[in-house]
């Protein structure tokens, strides 16, 4: 018990030196970033004896920018890669070694309680995906630690949302060559194996995959459980009714929610749902507006010429 506070300790410590993660503020000086944010790298070869420049590895490349946007831009490199890597070549072992979990951090702490990391892990535990892969499906096959940001629970943008979402879900099912590190199906491309789908773009601008494809989770702001393909909803009714699927997902979220509910002529114009609310076809929509406005400003002249005629 005291090992795991002095623990905590050192890395509130690693955190508060790191402060706003200014060590990502010029990547060339930085040890690993020097490299890894780069297209190329340079090294002295030893047995050459000479100085050589190789392109980096597309998969390996930071984007340092967005590492800044995460969540977790106030942690170091070294603070879940191995130390070992701070010298180069890298030692090929390393690559064998376990890399560290969400849950190595967040579990058993009451500070992240809220987000329900041990929860989530059961779901995800119950998944099609682990079903199938097991503990190679980690957590990091979907969320990259760099990147990963808490737009769900912060943005008011439905169609920010579904983009970051979405794009998850197609960093494998839209890549074979990522998707070939779990499995060795080939599996056919995303718009064809929703062929079936009605206004597909407009779908797929609009709703999360994972509304489709997960059992939903009340007590979780998101679901993991992954359903496998003949458990997805296909029935239009189950989100296109007034009592729609999607308000115990997608738009749960109270910001959300709010806004899709709201009546008045701004919550009108800014709202961006595809499936609910009272406003679902754009043009209908600007009409209805532009009938109302043109009605009130009516009414207003109207007024206004009889006072004037009034007074004369």
């Amino acid at each position: 018990m005291k090992y795991f506070i002095s623990l905590q300790i050192l890395l509130f410590l690693a955190i508060s030196f790191h402060s706003s993660g200014q060590f990502y503020d010029d990547p060339k000086s930085h040890d690993c970033l020097q490299c890894h944010s780069q297209q190329t790298y340079s090294f002295h070869n030893d047995m050459m004896d000479t100085e050589e420049k190789r392109l980096m590895n597309p998969y390996l490349i930071i984007d340092t920018l967005r590492l800044r946007a995460g969540v977790h831009q106030n942690f170091d490199c070294t603070d879940c890669h191995s130390f070992d890597y701070m010298t180069y070549p890298h030692v090929a072992s390393l690559k064998l070694e376990p890399m560290m979990t969400c849950l190595d951090c967040h579990a058993g702490d009451e500070s992240f309680a809220k987000y329900e990391f041990e929860k989530i892990d059961e779901e995800v535990k119950k998944s099609v995906h682990y079903q199938n892969f097991g503990d190679n499906f980690t957590c990091s096959k979907c969320h990259d630690q760099h990147y990963y940001s808490t737009t769900a629970r912060t943005s008011s943008s439905v169609v920010e949302i579904v983009e970051i979402s979405n794009a998850m879900c197609l960093t494998c099912h839209n890549d074979m060559k990522r998707l070939s590190l779990v499995s060795e199906n080939q599996i056919a491309a995303v718009v064809d194996i929703h062929d079936w789908l009605p206004n597909q773009e407009l779908h797929f601008k609009h709703v999360r995959c994972i509304e489709c494809h997960t059992a939903v989770e009340d007590d979780l702001m998101v679901s993991h459980n992954i359903l496998s393909k003949d458990q997805a909803v296909r029935r239009c009714a189950e989100c296109h009714s007034a009592n729609s699927l999607l308000k115990a997902s997608l738009y749960k979220y109270q910001n959300l929610q709010e806004r899709a509910e709201d009546g008045s002529a701004l919550g009108m114009l800014s709202n961006e749902n595809y499936v609910i609310g009272s406003h679902q076809i754009p043009i209908l929509k600007t009409i209805s507006l532009i009938i109302f406005f043109a009605a009130f400003a009516g009414i207003i002249i109207h007024v206004i010429f009889r006072i004037i005629i009034k007074k004369k």
